[in-house]
């Protein structure tokens, strides 16, 4: 029955689970699907905070390496990624310890990203993240 709810209506599906799980009637939970969601939703944390470090990185470079463009709208767009990263790790401190991998991995989507908008060679910017995490969150911090 959980199951079929599941794939016809997923918010009511939530709320059955809820009332079981409060209830304490585990042998009527869908656990398959429990636990495909709840997997689910630390992959979705995971990528969100890739996507706003390569956000932060691409404007990092772009201010940096592209000076006579500098805009206020990317330094708006820091100041919100910042502001949404800090709400995510206060949230889910853990992540923190991702953050080394996940810079690797959106710093070459920014390099690409930023050689493309700028119409700069991919070889004007560093091969590697030039900035510590620590700058890159710091709500102050500009190159």
């Amino acid at each position: 029955m959980t199951t079929q709810l599941y794939n016809l209506d997923f918010y009511q599906w939530t709320q059955r689970q809820v009332d079981l799980l409060r209830n304490e009637e585990y042998e009527n939970l869908d656990l398959e699907n429990l636990i495909e969601e709840i997997a689910a939703m630390a992959k979705r944390d995971r990528r969100e905070l890739e996507s706003r470090l390569k956000i932060i990185l691409l404007h990092l470079l772009k201010w940096k390496y592209q000076p006579m463009c500098q805009s206020n709208r990317w330094a708006d767009s820091l100041d919100e990624q910042r502001d949404e990263i800090a709400v995510l790790l206060r949230d889910s401190p853990s992540l923190r310890r991702e953050l080394a991998d996940l810079i690797v991995d959106a710093y070459a989507r920014a390099l690409r990203k930023a050689a493309k908008e700028t119409k700069l060679a991919t070889s004007v910017f560093p091969a590697s993240c030039e900035w510590t995490m620590d700058q890159m969150l710091d709500q102050d911090f500009l190159p």
